[in-house]
């Protein structure tokens, strides 16, 4: 038990330290640094919203002063890359499931200062939330109140997460996993950021308001995952 307590304080200083030295990286532009798209198991479709995290990048360099490499990586939630990334974007409208080894990895990843994101595309809330308690089976996912900090980054949301799509006719609501006072999972629900960050025309009803509005929101994201 103090070896594994070793090991994953070791993890964490070490994640620390990239993700600082990659954050003060993307700012004095001196290097790229890259986000991921989870690629999962279970039949749900996770390269949905396809042009979503290009331009959510593209957003954060112009307005964050960010130097994310340009084109998304991929990778699996058992692959050792995971730690390579300071933010995971997963998304998609059916089953998604981690095995054991999964699961490890991803808790692993998350205890050393990673962090995922979780965007319901439609239908994937039961499945998120039964794979993440394999990986934190002593959490359970809270509400984040309108003035939690992720709300308030680089853009201020008084009222918490924005409305984008329409599903079900219920409030968009934006959940999360701490772990020891750490908020390492945000998971947006009825809300569909990620349907917002994708081409403006890709979604006849979507409007130019609506979609700053999922740009924003994902900005203060991506800038919180980089920070805390």
């Amino acid at each position: 038990m103090k070896k594994q307590s070793i090991f994953i304080l070791f993890l964490f200083l070490l994640f620390v330290f990239y993700i600082s030295s990659s954050f003060i990286a993307a700012k004095s532009n001196s290097s790229a640094i890259k986000i991921a798209r989870l690629k999962y198991n279970g039949g749900g479709d996770w390269y949905s919203s396809r042009t979503a995290l290009t331009n959510l990048i593209e957003y954060c360099n112009e307005n964050l002063n960010t130097n994310i490499a340009k084109e998304e990586s991929i990778v699996e939630p058992g692959a050792s890359e995971l730690f390579n990334y300071p933010y995971i974007f997963a998304t998609g409208h059916g089953n998604i499931t981690f095995n054991n080894q999964e699961a490890s990895n991803l808790r692993n990843y998350l205890m050393a200062g990673g962090f995922i994101h979780f965007c319901d595309n439609y239908g994937m809330d039961p499945f998120i939330r039964n794979a993440m308690k394999k990986v934190f089976p002593e959490l359970a996912f809270v509400e984040l109140p309108f003035n939690y900090p992720i709300y308030h980054q680089k853009f201020n949301f008084t009222n918490g997460l924005p409305k984008i799509h329409e599903h079900d006719g219920k409030r968009a609501q934006g959940f999360g996993l701490i772990y020891q006072g750490r908020l390492v999972c945000f998971y947006d629900y009825e809300s569909d950021l990620g349907n917002g960050w994708e081409d403006l025309g890709t979604y006849p009803s979507d409007t130019e308001e609506t979609r700053e509005k999922a740009l924003k929101m994902g900005a203060n994201i991506i800038q919180y995952a980089f920070t805390k």
